[in-house]
């Protein structure tokens, strides 16, 4: 038997249950790993409440995590027991062991332990899209990165120091502020009610080529009013809420914005671009240049108490469930 957070109905916390389940076994083309460590992200939340519909309930949720092959099923190749393997996309990480396509799986290298993969493989491979092919941040660019305390914000601001940007890093609070200047926001703005005034004087006048946001409906027109002429406005969350039905022809008048919702899916649904983003990640913070924060961990089994803290805007950096 394993262990596994279920929930049988959507709603709060306290919906998600630890219960004993099968050891799945794996089928054609699928991996059986133990899990080291899982991944602690907002679209947990998301599919807990039932923002995102699950297919059939109970569903155990979650959509990283890294651990140790224990079986393959049959036609798997490129894959041994005992390889270190990590992961992000595929719902069902909340579990003790799981099984999981071998194609939606990655070797991890030497140096990069199950807690570091399993907290930075989400956000990690977020932020390497983000920042290497929504819109290619280059040396002497200014952008805006909202939540920039949080764990995919913490990398943006490091990776996109390490590409020669320079970062204006929006947060909810001094001390959140604090953490993204040491994590390579050259500024840091607290709220966004006075946010396009500050980015105006900040970049005298000339405003931004892109604005990261995840936070989404409270952000939102903030966010566009940051945006140069032509520039991007990428949402790729809505920690706060879905954005409502936008007029496109404010964009027109904001200066031919161009507006875009990326989803990690579509940059890694092909097999080499999954490849190719991991290993850019764990390039960077094998070098160095990024550094995955774990800034808090909790037992698999008290991850209720995990997303209030998450919903609560009390995390920062990222979250690790050890099970």
């Amino acid at each position: 038997m394993s262990k596994a957070i279920r929930i049988h109905s959507y709603g709060g916390p306290e919906v998600m249950k630890w219960e004993d389940v099968p050891t799945p076994e794996p089928g054609p083309g699928e991996v059986l790993v133990k899990q080291g460590a899982v991944g602690l992200n907002y679209i947990d939340v998301y599919f807990r409440t039932g923002l995102y519909k699950a297919p059939t309930l109970p569903i155990t949720i979650g959509m990283e995590g890294a651990g140790t092959v224990a079986a393959l099923g049959q036609g798997v190749t490129g894959l041994a027991v005992g390889d270190r393997v990590a992961y992000a996309g595929a719902i069902g990480a909340y579990a003790t062991a799981r099984v999981i396509a071998a194609e939606k799986l990655v070797k991890l290298p030497d140096g990069i332990d199950d807690t570091t993969a399993a907290a930075m493989m989400l956000q990690g491979m977020t932020a390497q899209y983000l920042v290497r092919r929504t819109y290619k941040v280059k040396a002497g660019d200014t952008i805006v990165v909202h939540a920039a305390a949080g764990g995919v914000g913490l990398i943006l601001c490091q990776w996109a120091k390490h590409l020669g940007a320079t970062v204006i890093g929006v947060v909810s609070s001094d001390e959140k502020a604090e953490l993204a200047r040491a994590h390579g926001a050259a500024h840091a703005v607290v709220g966004y009610d006075k946010l396009a005034a500050e980015v105006k004087r900040i970049t005298a006048g000339a405003m931004v080529p892109v604005v990261y946001d995840s936070i989404g409906k409270e952000t939102f027109a903030a966010s566009l009013d940051c945006l140069a002429p032509l520039g991007l406005m990428a949402s790729f969350g809505s920690a706060s809420g879905p954005v409502p039905p936008v007029d496109i022809s404010m964009l027109a008048a904001k200066g031919s914005l161009y507006l875009t919702r990326p989803t990690l899916a579509t940059y890694t649904a092909k097999r080499e671009d999954l490849v190719a983003t991991a290993n850019d990640l764990f390039d960077v913070v094998r070098s160095g240049a990024v550094k995955i924060a774990v800034n808090q961990t909790y037992p698999l089994n008290e991850a209720a108490e995990a997303h209030r803290r998450l919903e609560a805007r009390q995390n920062t950096g990222s979250t690790v469930l050890l099970p």
